[in-house]
């Protein structure tokens, strides 16, 4: 099989369907390792990691009094350019090698069924035809709205935002999600004076409420400018080097050295050939729960990952990428497809199960359906809140810690479809919810699973008895 795109997801499908005895190619035109090796995951929780560190011992009593200064912007770079390899592929290339797996480099178009042609560096062309599949695994980038001005303003988008090399001393973050509100925490605890505008009057819309407004105030607390119902009318940018000036709906303006378009993605498939089968160059990909593309005859076409716009998060990625590189080395040796519910060859956690931590201060982690998604889709629901704060681990963790669980339960089955928690260090706490709704834990089982005291996990118990178990 041929895969289009070497990121986190084309990688574990490469290898899964390898593992499965096909050979594999796979193509990639950037670095071996993807968006979220080199301008995303690794290097923004690098960024952010030693923002979470300082907080957390400022939040310790003895730990605070040793605490001096700011953080190191020197050190943090040099750490967060360690994170991504200084934007060198080699030990991905080592991997993918190593794996069995053939690398090409170039530009890979699809030409027509089961062929692609790959452009490589001295311009020539090599073209190959797969025997059982081609995957499309090229991800997505940071979409630039049509606003008057911003493209010659030359913004920042996600990857200008991870890999600078100094601080700039203002900067614009336009864009209330996740990468909106990451940047701008990191950015302003390395010394930037950072401005957040938000259109609507939510940030982290896809969250529970309670979620977004603690990230708003924690934001706030750290001398962010946010400002809601804020839309950019047009940007211009003084000279080459010069400030950027964004004017906004309804008047004024707000002036900084650089600017950060965070208002989503777009899907990278205007340039692979898909208008050579019949699909229109620059879409999603829709996709079945074995990740074949649906608008594609013969099921020899699939896409996992960023590209099927079912979950944009690395992790989702990686699991389609999984079930997708099993089914294909099922299909390709004739066996049959495990298609149930639970079977091996379908991706159902990206229907209502996906998990998702925001390191921001506070950290966000949250899986599942939020209050409002439950009632939307028909369920008869009973949400549980507890102030992480009053149970006794997180006294100890932080003092005064601050933070909040939700648990949405669909009271007619009996189990969590939801789960949120906000304040220091939830992340580590998510993958005991992402359990307990993937598996449909019943509740009262659920009761004997007894958290160790004192630990912040000791909220399950208390979600628990609210709940009346």
């Amino acid at each position: 099989m041929v895969v289009l795109g070497a990121g986190p997801a084309g990688e574990n499908l490469a290898d899964r369907a390898h593992a499965a005895g096909l050979s594999v190619v796979i193509i990639e035109r950037e670095l071996v390792g993807g968006e979220c090796s080199y301008w995303a995951c690794m290097p923004s929780k690098a960024l952010l990691r030693p923002v979470a560190a300082r907080h957390d011992a400022l939040r310790v009593d003895g730990a605070r009094q040793a605490m001096s200064g700011d953080l190191d912007v020197a050190a943090v770079l040099a750490r967060r350019d360690r994170f991504a390899s200084d934007w060198n592929d080699e030990g991905q290339v080592s991997w993918l090698t190593g794996a069995g797996i053939d690398l090409i480099r170039g530009d890979g178009r699809l030409d027509g069924e089961r062929r692609v042609t790959v452009t490589v560096a001295d311009g020539g062309t090599r073209s190959i035809m797969a025997r059982h599949a081609v995957a499309v695994a090229t991800g997505s980038r940071a979409a630039l709205p049509p606003v008057p001005g911003l493209a010659d303003a030359r913004p920042w988008t996600s990857r200008e935002a991870t890999s600078a090399k100094r601080a700039p001393g203002r900067l614009i973050v336009i864009g209330g999600g996740v990468v909106g509100v990451e940047m701008a925490t990191a950015w302003r605890a390395l010394g930037s004076e950072v401005t957040l505008l938000v259109r609507g009057s939510r940030l982290l819309t896809s969250m529970e409420p309670f979620a977004g407004e603690a990230v708003l105030a924690g934001l706030r607390s750290a001398g962010v400018d946010v400002r809601t119902g804020a839309s950019a009318s047009s940007v211009h940018r003084e000279g080459t080097d010069g400030p950027v000036t964004v004017r906004l709906d309804g008047g004024g303006e707000v002036e900084g050295d650089e600017i950060l378009m965070a208002v989503g993605r777009e899907p990278n498939t205007d340039d692979i050939g898909l208008e050579t089968i019949g699909l229109a160059p620059g879409s999603w990909l829709a996709v079945d729960d074995t990740c074949v593309v649906e608008e594609v005859r013969e099921g020899w076409l699939y896409a996992v990952g960023d590209v099927n716009h079912r979950a944009l998060l690395t992790h989702q990625g990686k699991y389609q990428a999984r079930v997708a590189g099993d089914a294909i080395g099922a299909v390709a040796s004739g066996e049959p497809l495990e298609t149930g519910r639970w079977g091996r060859h379908v991706a159902t956690a990206d229907h209502a199960a996906v998990p998702q931590v925001v390191f921001t201060d506070p950290e966000v982690a949250a899986i599942g359906l939020t209050a409002e998604q439950a009632r939307r889709d028909g369920r008869e629901i009973k949400v549980v809140d507890y102030e992480i704060g009053q149970v006794a681990g997180a006294g100890l963790y932080a003092d005064g810690f601050q933070g909040s669980a939700r648990m949405v339960v669909d009271t007619e089955r009996g189990h969590l479809v939801g789960v949120t928690f906000t304040g220091p260090g939830v992340g580590e706490m998510l993958h005991s919810a992402t359990i307990a709704v993937v598996g449909e834990v019943p509740l009262e089982r659920l009761w004997h699973a007894v958290p160790s005291y004192p630990t912040i996990s000791e909220v399950w118990l208390r979600f628990l008895e609210e709940y009346g178990c």
